[in-house]
């Protein structure tokens, strides 16, 4: 298995921030860029691991998938 790197933050927490107010449910800081490391055989694959945990109907947005090449 491959590490991914995938870079996500959330749509609706991000407005709220940017109207000044906070989310119900997450923390302000899900309006900036997250990094969480997965590891699996594909993009795909690490994509899904992603969407499982962090659901687009939530708001989530996935906005990169990058394959760690130093683990090669």
């Amino acid at each position: 298995m491959a590490k991914y790197e995938v870079t996500i933050y959330n749509a609706e927490v991000r407005k709220k921030v940017e109207a000044g107010e906070h989310h119900v449910r997450w923390g302000d800081d899900w309006a900036d860029f997250r990094y969480i490391e997965v590891y699996a055989d594909n993009e795909d694959q690490a994509r899904t691991q992603i969407e499982d945990r962090y659901p687009s109907g939530q708001g989530f947005i996935i906005d990169s998938v990058v394959k760690d090449e130093m683990q090669e």
